[in-house]
């Protein structure tokens, strides 16, 4: 340690020359002054796992509505937290033992561009529909924890055009970006619902990618809403937790 930070703890008290004996080789820390190794709030949450709380009253009942029911569908605009809270129950249950796994889905479509030919396997070209869910994933659990349970199956990302002939049981199941699915994609992926399973349903229908009458989502929830155990929950501009200049644009766009 040179002279001049030496002068400064002299300066500021946190030192004390008396530590030193003999021109000890061995420095005590200054422990004197309140200095500990130890956080000083152990009541925070130092995992990535932290306990999610509903901002809006629509999220107050998406979240019951997820607790309660097997089939959920969750329709309302760009950042009312969605897909969000989605796949936060969907890692809630599978940390908590209740499922075995978690499915995600999201139709592989571009938003109004192309992206032409992607280089790579299989995975590497559907990195960028997917990527919004990984996202999502890593906001709730570490990217080293994430990376695990895909390794170990426990988590899968997978598009849309993969999920036809299978059963999902004992799983999470979240498909989001829904309102870029045709009707009869809908009704396919809907089919996918096993025994112990959950299954939630994020879209914005007034966000589509596709043409108005090709997009399902809409009719999809019209018709399941007269279904008393499926449940439909639409939310609306105040329930969006992004910027409040989104909420403003959503409301003149």
């Amino acid at each position: 340690m040179t002279k001049r930070p030496l002068k400064r703890l002299v300066r500021e008290g946190a030192f004390d020359d008396r530590r030193f004996e003999d021109d000890a080789k061995i420095r005590r820390l200054p422990v004197s002054n309140g200095w500990t190794p130890h956080p000083h709030n152990d009541d925070r949450e130092q995992g990535y796992l932290k306990t999610i709380k509903p901002k809006s009253a629509g999220q107050t009942t998406l979240i019951e509505a997820i607790d309660a029911k097997n089939l959920v569908l969750a329709l309302g605009p760009a950042g009312s937290g969605k897909t969000y809270l989605a796949i936060a129950k969907a890692v809630e249950a599978l940390e908590a033992g209740k499922v075995g796994r978690i499915v995600l889905s999201r139709p592989a479509v571009e938003a109004g561009e192309s992206l032409g030919f992607l280089p790579g396997e299989l995975e590497d070209k559907l990195a960028p529909y997917l990527r919004p869910l990984y996202d999502a994933l890593s906001d709730r659990l570490s990217m080293k924890r994430v990376r695990s349970l895909i390794t170990e199956g426990a988590i899968e990302i997978a598009p849309v055009g993969f999920m036809r002939g299978r059963t999902l049981n004992n799983a999470f199941v979240v498909i989001d970006e829904a309102q870029n699915c045709t009707y009869m994609q809908l009704k396919m992926l809907l089919t996918r619902l096993g025994w112990n399973s959950t299954m939630v349903v994020t879209g914005d229908p007034q966000q589509s990618d596709l043409l108005p009458e090709i997009s399902g989502l809409k009719s999809v929830a019209d018709k399941l809403e007269t279904l008393e155990n499926i449940a439909v929950v639409r939310l609306g501009d105040q329930d969006i937790v992004r910027h409040p200049l989104v909420a403003e644009m959503l409301g003149v766009l």
